[in-house]
């Protein structure tokens, strides 16, 4: 069965197990696919991820309906996770926001390997450290 044309792609970062038509209407809305559908389908591949944002890629077609994929928690819900902090700091770069160690660091690269655009470990540590910096956290060894 050949689908019918792309109408758009579209990615959109929501709380695992949490979307609902509120919340996605502004963006999915106007491409009219069924609201409901999508949420039903994100939060049922979503829920055993609860407390993460999760990239989803959702592909409309011209006949409305739609597909869509999810990726790794974004870097900064990760970081959060295994940090138990809320968030980074108010002013990176001025205000410490806290710190995360070299194994927490190493565990989220692990994690988030998949999503980025390197298969090597220590280069994927060098780029979650740029997240880390920019969240205004310090690595700590």
């Amino acid at each position: 069965m050949a689908k019918n044309k792309v109408t758009r792609v579209v990615t959109m970062h929501l709380e695992a197990g949490g979307a609902n038509p509120a919340s996605v209407g502004k963006d999915l809305g106007p491409l009219g696919i069924n609201l409901m559908e999508f949420c039903r389908q994100y939060n049922a591949q979503t829920q055993d991820r609860r407390g993460f944002v999760i990239p989803a890629v959702i592909t409309v077609y011209e006949d409305r309906s739609f597909e869509f994929a999810t990726k790794q928690p974004t870097t900064a819900s990760l970081i959060r996770r295994v940090t138990g902090l809320d968030g980074g700091s108010p002013r990176p770069g001025h205000v410490n926001g806290g710190s995360i160690t070299r194994a927490q660091l190493r565990e989220v690269a692990q994690a988030k390997l998949p999503d980025l655009n390197t298969s090597d470990l220590d280069q994927a540590e060098k780029i979650i450290a740029g997240t880390v910096r920019s969240m205004g956290l310090t690595v700590r060894d």
